[in-house]
């Protein structure tokens, strides 16, 4: 990360580098670190990765209040939609050009489209946060419409699950749809009013307990519980998270607890737990496609850059961003 740092790049490029050099030097000499190969395999390990991306989201949410959020969103949408239906478009259009004639092959070239189209929000943020733009109008945007792009995906990648399941589009029946798309509505027809709610209530007498740390075990207790009522209505956890997050400002509670509580949140997620993800992400890259198809895997990732870029970046553009 420091490497990185002095080449004017961001950190997470040197955490993932490192993590891809541990990964290639670990499948060739893994019998002489057998304790170290297992550990990047075991559920500890993932758990330590899930809680760095958990962290991430919630720290992104800490910086952004409820308000921005809904002003930014107001465009950010439209950004979101183009970041995923060109890319979408152009996943389908690749795959029906490249991909063999098979009973699959729509399904294979929606995968392929699906693929290029979602956004990895826990990269955006770090980011943002390593350049100092979370807040910045560029980075509220970019934020909002990762969200709005993960929740369009739950949807396409509902299609996809049940089109592998039953090898054909068609199955996937409206009623499923309905199901997906009220659970979502619940998610949000709960979350936000305990948000606006309850959060102030909570913030305003808890100052007055004497439990050490109190108001961070509070955060935590709220940002888990957001997090698992995310999962359990077919969302990421990272949703959550950010919500909970998003409910913990300034406006709520005194200003010195937020600041220590930010940085207290900032040293775990920058300092422990986002590393690790990122190092992770690098372990677990397969080169074994650029030995059999490199043409393909070149191609492909030139379409999902330009792709994303017209995708989300025309639509930045006419809602007023330079």
């Amino acid at each position: 990360a420091e490497l990185a740092e002095r080449f004017r790049v961001p950190a997470l490029v040197g955490e993932l580098t490192a993590g891809v050099v541990l990964g290639v030097l670990l499948a060739k000499c893994h019998d002489n670190a057998p304790v170290l190969w297992e550990a990047t395999r075991s559920e500890t390990f993932e758990s330590l990765v899930s809680l760095g991306m958990f962290f991430l989201m919630l720290l992104a949410g800490v910086r952004m209040e409820p308000l921005d959020f809904a002003r930014t969103s107001k465009t950010a949408i439209f950004v979101a939609l183009g970041g995923m239906a060109v890319p979408v478009g152009t996943g389908l259009l690749l795959g029906a050009i490249v991909l063999p004639e098979s009973p699959l092959k729509l399904v294979q070239s929606l995968f392929l489209g699906v693929a290029l189209a979602i956004t990895a929000v826990p990269v955006a943020v770090r980011i943002f946060l390593d350049a100092g733009l979370l807040e910045s109008r560029v980075g509220k945007t970019v934020i909002a419409a990762a969200l709005w792009d993960d929740l369009i995906g739950l949807f396409l990648l509902a299609f996809l699950l049940a089109a592998i399941a039953n090898g054909e589009l068609a199955e996937f029946a409206g009623s499923d749809a309905l199901m997906l798309l009220g659970k979502v509505a619940l998610f949000f027809a709960v979350t936000i009013p305990v948000g606006l709610w309850a959060f102030p209530i909570l913030g305003r007498y808890i100052q007055h307990l004497r439990f050490p740390e109190i108001d961070f075990s509070m955060l935590m207790i709220a940002a888990f519980a957001f997090a698992v009522f995310a999962e359990r209505m077919h969302l990421h956890f990272i949703v959550g998270a950010f919500l909970a997050g998003m409910f913990f400002h300034p406006g709520i509670i005194r200003e010195e607890i937020y600041d220590r509580v930010e940085k207290q949140i900032s040293g775990i997620a920058r300092g422990f737990l986002a590393p690790i993800f990122f190092v992770s992400v690098g372990l677990h890259l397969d080169f074994s496609a650029l030995g059999s198809t490199p043409g393909f895997v070149v191609v492909m990732i030139l379409v999902a850059l330009l792709s994303k870029f017209v995708g989300a970046g025309l639509p930045a553009y006419w809602v007023g961003l330079s």
